[in-house]
């Protein structure tokens, strides 16, 4: 990785994961260790957490869940030089596979993630709406954050391709393109549930954590929601106990 490049090191989890990450671009927060404590898993799964960046959420799973065979896919080459470093100075197991979550099938085979292969695929895709949204003016935050309208479809369908006939995706994305979210999965997946992410209480919700199995047929499940602090502003205490590792998320049980 190229020494130009700055970096802090950071605790999360309650200083359970250290990581390391750039100073500038988009960096690790409350939607990858969300979406890690919404990720049901167990000892043995192939795991796979794309647009890994420098490895936060598929990390922060792999210190909760022993055991797992993770996957870390990320495209920037200083990231994913980052998210292996992350791993190793964890003593956490990871693979990390430098890719475009929107490459072709033979792209991901020839990276070990063939067709129905992974148990579990956990992603935090670009989910903002340029539209709505201004960029910002660094390139690698931009291009972490703003999503196109094929973004969530192209995401879905490479977690499609990779999982297993009962696998499960666990993904976040911004409360208000939840209509957006049942599209993309309308297709191969079902059984779906949903847990809101609410910033106050008595506030709209600004994200929806989903799990959805391919192939699932049951009846969609709308879970309790998650609300990160209480009308008076402070941090309700169940959801900062999931953000220092020490539970998880109602969408993460089986």
């Amino acid at each position: 990785m190229s020494e130009t490049i700055a970096t802090s090191e950071d605790a999360v989890l309650g200083g359970r994961l250290r990581l390391r990450q750039p100073t500038t671009g988009h960096r690790a927060g409350h939607d990858a260790i969300l979406l890690a404590a919404a990720t049901a898993a167990r000892a043995g799964d192939r795991v796979v957490d794309l647009g890994a960046g420098v490895g936060t959420a598929g990390l922060a799973l792999a210190r909760r869940v022993d055991g797992v065979a993770l996957v870390l896919v990320e495209r920037e080459s200083h990231l994913a030089d980052l998210a292996r470093d992350n791993a190793r100075a964890n003593g956490l197991q990871a693979e990390v596979a430098v890719l475009d979550v929107t490459a072709d099938a033979a792209a991901f085979a020839a990276a070990g993630l063939g067709p129905d292969s992974m148990d579990v695929v956990l992603m935090n895709p670009p989910f903002h709406d340029a539209a709505r949204h201004r960029a910002s003016p660094d390139a690698a935050r931009a291009g972490a954050h703003m999503a196109t309208s094929t973004t969530l479809e192209l995401w879905t369908h490479a977690a499609r391709r990779m999982l297993k006939s009962g696998g499960v995706l666990t993904l976040i994305w911004r409360a208000d393109g939840l209509g957006e979210v049942l599209a993309a999965l309308a297709r191969g997946f079902g059984s779906l549930a949903l847990q809101p992410v609410h910033g106050q209480a008595g506030k709209p919700a600004i994200r929806i954590l989903v799990r959805a199995v391919k192939g699932g047929r049951a009846p969609t499940q709308l879970l309790p929601a998650v609300v990160l602090n209480e009308a008076a502003g402070v941090p309700n205490e169940d959801v900062v106990r999931v953000l220092e590792g020490r539970g998880a998320l109602a969408l993460a049980a089986p």
